[in-house]
């Protein structure tokens, strides 16, 4: 979840702005209620974690207007008040097989503070949110991607054209001209996302009327449209190839400088043989939500002014509750309208683009009402069954762990290449499956192997007291398919290839092995993670089902351990199959 820091100052300085004190006590209550997890609130800054479908609280603005909304403590605004601009911004026809989705808005007359460390903070905070979106909505700006811009220093009307790998300006923070080529090869934004720009022979610009550069997007803007303290007007461009992630941005982006008192405005965006569209689009979006889904949901029956209250409280509003008369006669899905049944017709922000199913509604509605009122009750099904063979042995397994010391863990199952194969010396052992659009360069791919993700979490726990003796049971992904691996990783001194094989035959004892078809062979040199002569392979009837020894101190040095560690790695489909279950 992504983490937001948040300064009580800056708080307290947009709330004014729109008439309202700030109590930082109280968002300690609040935040929790809503579903971001308080990590901590001094006397300067609160850190919140926000879930990943809310990427309307991942500002100052837009969460200050979210608490005036939870605490009633204004006017609910469902709609962005949109004046209608008169900018316009042409789009040339090339741009549909390059960055097809293009958008636009001006924000005029935003208060940035009254001295110079206010300003630098709003500066400061408005590329932080900008960031914050680019990973989150933007999915790292292949989906969309935001240009801010000193409105002052450019001239419209703008133009979006295609030009060459040869075309030059003066990126932001530069000081001689470049070519898009150069940028993408040197530049630390061009490196980063030229992946985005792959197989193209023409590249996005947006240009002023005096053939000005505003921006090369998704990439980097121009240096001419940097925006300075002194600047209260901006140009907001958001580009890319998902619609309602660029609007949702472009919006987001627009309230938090309304919250600082700026009127937005919007321009034409006029595509070549395709007309003219109006950016942005304030005004909420009505959901049909079926009262039938809500009570089946929650378990209960909600009254209309208890239902109003709640959607208040999530920044929607109940417009209007009545009998469906248009639609099917029968719903097929619960989200469906069926004529005779009473629905409830809700607006809520465009900006809250996690909302896309009246099931959205509903869990709204739950976190508004609060989930300490909704009733409790309990199940009066019985349903009598039989543990799987695979939970049998996943019970035992973890039983003879235990038995031996150990505590349970529990990883992600995303890793990356480094840690999977270059730093533990294995081969990929099936085709990989990685992350097409990586959120972070740690989470790239589905691990193959469960081992280093312990190695990371006694990374992460370093600094306490050996030993650490932990396990995992857990899931891999090996040419597309899931398959269950049981690992175990000890930091304590003292032990070493002994007890890693004290610990192998524990457990083949314990799931039943007969250990006249259990052979150990030594692993040659560098042939995985272990020290040469202290690592072996495990084979049940001829077939290998794991390995197990001393980690090599070259290994556990690169994930920043320096204590001797004793580990192993076994599979159990293999162990399941080859080992009849003693029970059956």
């Amino acid at each position: 979840m992504p983490t937001i820091e948040l300064s009580h100052s800056t708080i307290d300085f947009i709330q004014k702005i729109n008439d309202t004190e700030h109590d930082p006590e109280a968002w300690s209550e609040w935040l929790p209620k809503l579903g971001c997890p308080v990590d901590r609130n001094d006397s300067s800054s609160i850190e919140v974690e926000v879930f990943p479908d809310r990427p309307d609280l991942l500002s100052h603005e837009t969460m200050a207007k979210a608490s005036r909304s939870f605490l009633g403590m204004g006017e609910i605004e469902v709609d962005l008040d949109v004046i209608e601009g008169d900018i316009t911004m042409t789009v040339d026809s090339s741009l549909s097989k390059v960055r097809p989705v293009i958008m636009g808005a001006v924000v005029r007359g935003v208060n940035t503070g009254s001295d110079s460390e206010e300003r630098g903070q709003f500066i400061q905070s408005l590329m932080d949110h900008q960031e914050k979106l680019h990973l989150t909505l933007g999915r790292r700006r292949l989906f969309a991607s935001i240009g801010v811009h000193n409105l002052s220093a450019i001239s419209p009307p703008f133009r979006v054209i295609t030009v060459d790998s040869n075309y030059s300006f003066v990126p932001l923070a530069g000081e001689e001209e470049v070519s898009i080529a150069e940028i993408l090869e040197n530049h630390p934004k061009g490196i980063e996302y030229a992946h985005l720009m792959e197989k193209l022979d023409k590249y996005p610009i947006i240009i002023d009327s005096e053939d000005e550069v505003l921006s090369f997007p998704p990439i980097i803007n121009g240096k001419h449209t940097t925006v300075c303290e002194e600047t209260r007007d901006f140009f907001i461009d958001v580009t890319g190839w998902d619609r309602r992630a660029c609007e949702a941005s472009l919006l987001l982006v627009c309230l938090s400088m309304s919250e600082r008192g700026g009127s937005v405005e919007s321009i034409r965006v006029s595509y070549e043989g395709s007309g003219d569209t109006f950016t942005p689009r304030g005004e909420g979006r009505v959901h049909r939500v079926p009262d039938r889904l809500i009570r089946r949901i929650l378990g209960l029956e909600i009254g209309s002014r208890e239902l109003s209250n709640a959607l208040e409280k999530m920044g929607g509003r109940l417009e209007e509750t009545r009998t469906v008369t248009d639609g099917p006669n029968e719903y097929e899905r619960w989200g469906d309208c069926a004529v005779g049944d009473k629905e409830h017709l809700v607006s809520m922000p465009r900006w809250r683009s996690d909302i896309m199913h009246p099931i959205d509604i509903v869990e709204d509605i739950s976190i508004g009402f609060g989930f300490e009122n909704l009733p409790t009750q309990s199940s009066s099904l019985h349903i009598d069954a039989i543990p799987l063979k695979s939970s049998n042995l996943k019970r035992r397994f973890g039983e003879s762990l235990r038995a031996c010391g150990l505590q349970e863990v529990q990883s992600l199952t995303l890793s990356n290449e480094k840690d999977q194969f270059l730093q533990m010396r294995w081969k990929p052992e099936g085709r990989e499956t990685t992350i097409g659009n990586p959120i972070t360069s740690e989470h790239t791919l589905l691990r193959q192997s469960v081992l280093p993700s312990l190695l990371r979490l006694l990374t992460a726990n370093r600094h306490h007291e050996l030993p650490q003796r932990v396990y995992e049971l857990g899931t891999v992904v090996r040419d597309s398919k899931n398959l269950e691996r049981g690992s175990w990783a000890c930091a304590e001194v003292g032990t070493g290839f002994a007890a890693a094989k004290g610990i192998t035959q524990a457990i083949l004892r314990d799931l039943g092995a007969d250990f006249s078809q259990v052979q150990f062979t030594a692993l040659e040199a560098d042939e995985g993670p272990w020290i040469s002569g202290r690592g072996a392979s495990v084979h049940v009837d001829g077939e290998k089902v794991g390995e197990f020894g001393e980690i090599d101190p070259r290994v556990s040095s690169s994930f920043g351990l320096k204590c001797p560690i004793q580990a192993g790695e076994l599979d159990l489909e293999s162990l399941g199959r080859l080992i009849p279950d003693p029970v059956t």
